[in-house]
């Protein structure tokens, strides 16, 4: 809309910068977005021509009847101010609440200037008012701004120095007031409705620009990245051992990116990257030679991030057993969902844990145990546990609250609940292993 520098005073909606339109996006798409609602530059262009008119109007009102007026130089000068205000906002045009809020004093001075020029009895009788209607662009100007409400304080401002300067209100004064306040209103209101609509179609454009950008990459990303994933997902099952974590990681970023590119819904999306996971699919991957998986029929949802940290503290646990358990020891991961706490607990045939080997590990800064299990399990609000049989075997035990159920009175306190320690010959804490 056409203004000076500081039309940004006018709300409008922010467009998209051209690094944010895809190419899809048209010109006219661009040109909508860029620029206000068509009904709010025609008023403003139509101010600016009432704004002369109703200058032009005075003058010849004043001249109509120069004789009567009490001191005419006065309203010469009245009118002479009004010319001013007028001249120097047509050639300048500035949209802003301070430039009419002063064009609103200046046309209200003016309505209280009638009683210093014309006669009291002149001004009881009916006369015009030195402005005549020049005051209702500034009214209408508030009415563009500031919506109805804007509109229906300058009219009333308006209407007040009406009858302060009338004194006795005539029929004349309450129909022009009354006039006054239904343009301010009227106007303010369509303009609202107008910025309403334009904002409507702008974020619809969006919208609509952002879907077929992404239907583009969306094409992109299924010919390659997607069918890529897919088959090293496949490949990786079929070869089993340690391939198959590779193939369950693929498969899983597979299925986010895949939810990324085809959904619609922004909250399946939020759902897909940051919402619940299934532990029992994360955990699969871990099953295969000397390794079984014991899970339950039903799904074990966690948030994502909670659950890819019991999965890495569970590949931990694991790496210990291949390192120190012994080349023919075997493991279990068995997992249970009580619904208030999620266990995992891993159990090997292995040759078992020294007592004070974990001690002398994290004296050594061999911090394997100590961070990967013990310290995520702290950070989730769980417990780790470590035991040793007599006869050999280590079992690991990881409690996780879920906290999908439940709320942990020391989450509401603002504390975390340390793992506990179990001391003793056949069982040590927090630990397994001495890596």
């Amino acid at each position: 809309m056409p203004g000076g520098p500081d039309t940004d005073l006018i709300p409008a909606p922010a467009p998209l910068s051209d690094n944010e339109l895809p190419a899809v996006v048209s010109a006219p798409t661009v040109a909508v977005l860029d620029d206000e609602h068509a009904i709010v530059r025609g008023l403003w262009r139509g101010i600016d021509v009432f704004r002369c008119l109703a200058l032009a109007y005075a003058v010849w009102s004043v001249w109509e009847r120069h004789e009567e007026i009490a001191h005419l130089d006065g309203a010469v000068a009245v009118l002479g101010v009004l010319a001013g205000w007028t001249l120097a906002v047509t050639l300048r045009p500035v949209r802003t609440v301070r430039a009419y809020t002063v064009e609103l004093a200046i046309g209200c001075s003016a309505i209280l200037a009638t009683r210093l020029v014309d006669d009291p009895d002149v001004i009881t009788a009916g006369a015009k008012t030195i402005p005549s209607i020049w005051p209702t662009a500034a009214v209408i100007g508030f009415a563009v701004l500031r919506g109805w409400r804007g509109g229906l304080a300058a009219a009333s401002l308006v209407a007040a120095c009406s009858f302060v300067e009338v004194v006795e209100p005539t029929p004349n004064t309450i129909s022009n007031s009354i006039f006054g306040l239904l343009l301010g209103g009227c106007i303010g209101y369509c303009v609202d409705l107008a910025r309403s609509s334009h904002a409507a179609l702008a974020e619809a454009m969006r919208l609509d620009a952002a879907r077929a950008e992404r239907d583009r990459l969306a094409r992109t990303v299924h010919d390659g990245v997607l069918q890529t994933l897919a088959f090293i997902n496949r490949r990786a099952t079929d070869l089993g051992g340690e391939a198959a974590r590779l193939g369950a990681m693929a498969g899983e970023q597979e299925r986010i990116l895949r939810t990324l590119v085809s959904q619609t819904d922004l909250a399946e999306v939020d759902r897909a990257v940051s919402g619940d996971a299934d532990l029992r699919a994360l955990l699969r991957h871990v099953e295969g030679d000397g390794v079984q998986l014991v899970s339950p029929a039903d799904a074990v949802l966690l948030p994502r991030r909670v659950a890819d940290e019991v999965v890495a503290a569970v590949e931990a646990a694991l790496d210990n057993v291949r390192q120190h358990a012994g080349d023919d020891a075997r493991a279990w991961v068995l997992l249970d969902d009580d619904g208030d706490v999620v266990a995992v607990t891993i159990r090997d045939s292995g040759r078992g844990v020294a007592h004070g080997r974990l001690e002398e590990a994290v004296g050594q800064g061999r911090l394997g145990v100590s961070s990967s299990i013990l310290g995520r399990l702290a950070d989730l609000g769980g417990t780790a546990t470590v035991t040793s049989g007599a006869s050999g075997g280590t079992t690991v035990e990881l409690r996780i609250p879920n906290r999908r159920t439940t709320r942990l009175t020391n989450r509401h306190h603002g504390r975390r609940t340390p793992a506990t320690t179990e001391r003793g010959p056949q069982a040590r804490t927090q630990g397994r292993g001495a890596s």
